[in-house]
């Protein structure tokens, strides 16, 4: 193995390391994996920065705003509206939930069309006293199904048909390389969403959970140490003014509000306390108990907190998940001055299912957070427009543009039937579809701009180079060499089996779209040497790539309903395992006979 070679290997597993324990973000990973090679010049600076000008990379970017045009004018919305209205049968509306979202994430981003649906299930839910967590994991993955039918349905789809387009320009005699036309996945896609239909119904909702929503204040436990105080005579606290006395900072303790005869006081940071005033404070337990005795107060009597304790005529709990291209991520709501920005007070935060203990202001929010706010009356309907939040409720709405609705479906079927019909490529439909979204008042510029997650642009840019690292060094070739030795004699079928297994293995820990970068020139090698066609592999890998159920972390779809619908980790491995193995020898099965070797 050359020099090269063995720096590639350690720039390669260091980034799998680093993918898999989530120790920094992926766009993070990404963009120092694109400075290692390119400080080591293992690839050239054009090289370097092909990620970027990359047709998967663009489309993808060109997708997210296409998406967005259709969430602004509540196309997607009123479809979930009308096809939701099936009575009480659970069973019947979950397929029909699941039928619906896969069929609309054949064509849009499916984490656009959760984001959608999501509020609209658990509104749902509650209405028909029907449990979560029935609907939004069956939701989650029936995205999934849904995006290996189409093209454009996963930015991994267009990742892979992007390498090989690259490898058929470094290989030209090589057949079974270039671009996947726009339907051509959609033979083997349909048979698996039917078979993720009927698994569904048959098996995974008996496996799903059945966990009751919970009143908000049980949800987050907020009972553990939100309570109300009374200030007892000879208090240090009276006479002073919270903003005076920072008991945040001092005690780990925030006053929300203050309780004066009857009156409440809303953010009441300048207001005198006096004496018998009651606060409703919020802290850890040791805090709250600490403070008690050393500022004088006294537990109020009979006080047990519910959600009517924290909701009152002038405001209301208002839950919110930090979007998945949002710009908050990553940043603690101190330095976002959240409660000034947003007129809203962060009660708590809940991160996968668990309610975080520490000190609020300086937690680093996540994707997928889900945050429970008091506010105003009124504040839901300002931060539904905010795309770094998604409220979840289906209350009010976006700043919809109905009348824009035929324009938006039009330009849909504009993008999609050039690229069917090789008309056009599909970058340059979807791009031309971007530009019509803006020039027909579909969608402003500056929510265009909003509407791309960077992230995930970033980390195809960044990871991309590594894959021509890995095919100049000859590290692909070498690996490749070996994966023939190991199960090259079996035929190509088990090569086949080994490149979707080992692809849904590195899914369900990282990044589907890293795991399919990673393994796709491998995948080509690993052809090219065993004298087959390469589609058949890179199909393989694509599909896997795809369809991640047996973890919440292995898509971000199923990070999206993980906390709201209440699910624990072995949730996910109960349904989602079976549903694996299933599609797994269903793929290995079809593909080579709709790509034959």
């Amino acid at each position: 193995m050359s020099t090269n070679a063995i720096l590639v290997l350690i720039i390669l597993v260091s980034a799998v390391a680093l993918f898999v324990t989530e120790k920094l973000a992926i766009d993070m990973v990404a963009l120092m994996v694109l400075g290692a090679v390119l400080l080591l010049g293992l690839v050239t600076p054009e090289e370097a920065l092909s990620g970027f000008s990359n047709s998967a990379t663009v489309t993808v970017a060109a997708m997210f705003v296409l998406s967005a045009g259709l969430q602004r004018t509540g196309v997607l919305r009123a479809i979930g509206r009308r096809l939701f209205k099936v009575g009480r049968y659970p069973l019947l509306l979950m397929t029909v939930i699941a039928v619906v979202v896969g069929g609309v994430s054949a064509f849009i981003n499916n984490t656009a069309a959760v984001a959608v649906f999501l509020p609209l299930v658990l509104a749902l839910s509650q209405r028909l006293k029907l449990s979560p967590s029935k609907f939004l994991m069956p939701m989650s993955f029936a995205s999934e199904f849904g995006g290996v039918c189409t093209l454009i349905g996963s930015s991994t789809n267009l990742l892979v048909s992007a390498i090989a387009v690259d490898y058929a320009l470094r290989h030209p005699g090589v057949p079974g390389l270039g671009a996947f036309s726009m339907f051509e996945m959609g033979k083997l896609g349909m048979i698996l969403f039917g078979a993720g239909i009927v698994y569904l119904a048959a098996v995974g909702y008996w496996l799903l959970p059945s966990r009751r929503g919970e009143q908000l204040t049980e949800a987050y436990q907020l009972d553990n140490y939100i309570t109300e105080l009374q200030v007892m005579p000879g208090s240090p606290l009276i006479k002073k003014s919270l903003m005076e006395l920072r008991l945040g900072d001092k005690e780990g303790v925030w006053v929300l509000e203050i309780i004066r005869e009857k009156t409440k006081v809303w953010a009441p940071m300048n207001e005198s306390i006096r004496e018998g005033d009651v606060l409703l404070v919020e802290g850890k337990l040791d805090s709250l108990m600490e403070s008690k005795e050393a500022l004088k107060l006294q537990i109020a009597p009979e006080f047990h907190l519910q959600d009517d304790t924290l909701k009152k005529e002038d405001r209301t709990l208002i839950e919110v998940m930090v979007a998945p291209s949002s710009r908050v991520a990553g940043r603690t709501l101190r330095g976002l001055d959240f409660n000034r920005r947003y007129d809203a007070v962060v009660l708590a935060i809940q991160r996968q299912g668990r309610s975080l203990r520490e000190q609020l202001s300086s937690v680093r929010l996540r994707f997928g957070d889900l945050l429970l706010l008091q506010a105003p009356k009124g504040v839901a309907d300002k931060l539904r427009p905010d795309a770094d939040f998604v409220v979840m409720d289906e209350k009010g709405g976006l700043n919809i543009r109905r009348s824009r609705v035929p324009v938006v479906l039009g330009i849909l079927m504009f993008v999609v039937g050039l690229a069917a019909m090789n008309v056009l490529p599909i970058m340059v439909s979807a791009i031309l579809g971007c530009i019509a979204m803006l020039l027909t008042g579909c969608l402003r510029l500056e929510e265009a701009y909003q509407a791309i997650d960077w992230r995930v642009i970033f980390l195809l840019g960044g990871v991309l180079p590594l894959g021509i690292a890995m095919h100049k060094s000859g590290l692909a070739a070498t690996v490749a060499e070996h994966t023939v030795f190991l199960v090259g004699d079996f035929g190509p079928v088990a090569v086949l089996a080994a490149f979707y297994i080992l692809t849904a293995i590195l899914t369900e820990c990282m990044s589907n779209n890293a795991s399919a970068v990673l393994l796709a020139p491998i995948a080509v090698s690993t052809a090219i040497q065993m004298d087959i066609s390469p589609k058949p592999l890179l199909m393989a890998i694509a599909f896997a790539a795809s369809t991640s159920f047996a973890t919440p972390v292995g898509y971000q779809t199923n990070m999206m309903v993980y906390s709201p619908g209440g699910y624990r980790f072995t949730d996910f491995m109960k349904v989602g395992t079976p549903l694996i193995i299933i599609f797994g020898v269903i793929s290995v099965y079809f593909i080579p006979k709709f790509w034959p070797f």
